[in-house]
């Protein structure tokens, strides 16, 4: 492809994006097999700007707000940010086959004084531009970081690393290393979780052996840590809530050693479907999937007060993962935050229901949003007098054994504190007897 074609690629790759309820990647992966003849070179190329664009779409808006563009779609955002990127729209740029056309003059006109500028960054952009992140939102994230968060943010808005999840089933932490080291693959050890690496820039992970012998699995720090706390052990019974494509079912299968009961349930037969490939990979084999009918799932009433632990990995917001998804940021809303507010409240009352007496019930989610975390809780412990919130570092110290990077009752991780995406966790005991 010609670099205007690949501009072209990515213009519609981000039109196809905003049209669209999916995920970017999605949506992205749906455009590239449509179109067979684009290499993987070309898609990286294309995904790069893609990415970019999504990253700093708040500026690039504001940018061309100033400078009095017209209309503010795609092709304006790409051109700007080509701009921002110091290209020049030289005409030898426009030409083959599949290209965008050349700058119009009223385009050229921006381009060229976006060229000039010294930085992406202007005094007079309000907060929520500078630092990414949808102006409705920002109250609640007053309320949650205050002085902090233009930094809490800016952390949020960067691109996240590619961190890893080591398989003890199947390798220690210096065997996984050894073994990307093979492949010249430089992995170092994650800070807080005994069993994370990270990789200083992302690979496609087919092509990497360690992770075709399921050695490694794809998986943020941060959940990983999620995945620890719930302290499953070889022998226990153990459910996996919402499971979804399986990441933190993995883990627990890890933790318990393939021995002992754990049931995956979600209520999309294809996500569940989907993480067969990742368990077959791994080598676990104690888990049975389940496709449950939501919160009055018959199953559910017949297993009720069986389980030794309960992880609710809830549906949410994905606030925390910004970082990761930044075109997330853009499709939420706060009728979205409303209704899973709701959702969650239900679903956690459900899956206490499974928890048996001395049990465990957590709570995690990958937002920011207090009131999907500890408004949960805090809701939940007044609804349920049978259960108690047991403090983190009692957790920490029970399952991990290192200290506790966090204070306070709940786990909440952020990209500035903690170099994770941003997690919330609580640990909530049901009474004996």
């Amino acid at each position: 492809m010609t670099p205007a074609a690949r501009l072209q690629a990515a213009i519609d790759v981000l039109s196809a994006i905003e049209k669209s309820a999916k995920p970017a990647d999605s949506v992205a992966a749906s455009y590239y097999r449509d179109r067979r003849y684009i290499g993987a070179k070309d898609r990286r190329a294309v995904a790069e700007v893609v990415w970019r664009v999504l990253r700093r779409r708040a500026r690039l808006d504001w940018w061309l707000r100033f400078f009095e563009v017209e209309e503010i779609d795609s092709r304006s955002r790409v051109l700007a940010d080509m701009a921002l990127e110091g290209i020049q729209p030289d005409p030898d740029l426009f030409r083959g086959p599949h290209s965008a056309w050349a700058p119009e003059p009223e385009e050229r006109r921006f381009i060229e004084r976006m060229l000039e500028l010294k930085s992406p960054f202007h005094r007079d952009m309000p907060p929520h531009v500078r630092s990414e992140y949808p102006e409705w939102i920002e109250p609640r994230l007053v309320a949650l970081f205050g002085d902090s968060l233009g930094d809490e943010m800016g952390a949020m808005r960067d691109e996240a690393p590619l961190d890893l999840r080591v398989n003890a089933l199947k390798a220690t932490r210096e065997q996984a290393i050894a073994a990307l080291a093979a492949e010249k693959i430089r992995a170092e050890p994650t800070a807080l979780s005994p069993l994370g690496l990270r990789l200083a820039s992302r690979l496609p992970l087919v092509q990497i052996q360690a992770w075709r012998d399921g050695l490694i699995e794809v998986q943020d720090e941060g959940s990983q840590l999620v995945a620890l706390i719930v302290g499953a052990k070889p022998g226990m019974a153990v459910v996996d809530y919402c499971a979804g494509a399986g990441g933190k079912t993995l883990a627990i299968a890890a933790a318990m050693a393939n021995k002992g009961r754990l049931v995956a349930c979600d209520v999309a037969s294809w996500r569940v479907d989907r993480a067969g490939d990742r368990l077959r990979r791994a080598g676990v084999h104690n888990v049975t999937r389940r496709v449950i009918e939501g919160e009055s799932d018959k199953w559910i009433k017949r297993s009720a007060g069986s389980f030794d632990r309960v992880l609710v990995d809830a549906p949410c917001t994905g606030t925390g993962t910004w970082r990761r998804n930044p075109d997330a940021k853009w499709q939420l809303g706060e009728a979205d935050l409303l209704e899973l507010i709701v959702r969650q409240r239900d679903i956690l009352a459900s899956a206490a229901r499974l928890v048996r007496p001395g049990g465990r019930l957590i709570h995690a989610t990958c937002s920011l949003m207090t009131e999907e975390n500890e408004a949960q809780v805090e809701a939940f412990l007044a609804a349920h007098p049978d259960y108690r919130q047991v403090p983190i570092d009692e957790v920490w110290a029970e399952t991990i054994g290192t200290p506790c990077p966090v204070a306070g009752p709940h786990l909440r991780l952020t990209p500035l504190r903690h170099r994770t995406d941003g997690f919330f966790a609580s640990v909530l005991e049901r009474a004996a007897g």
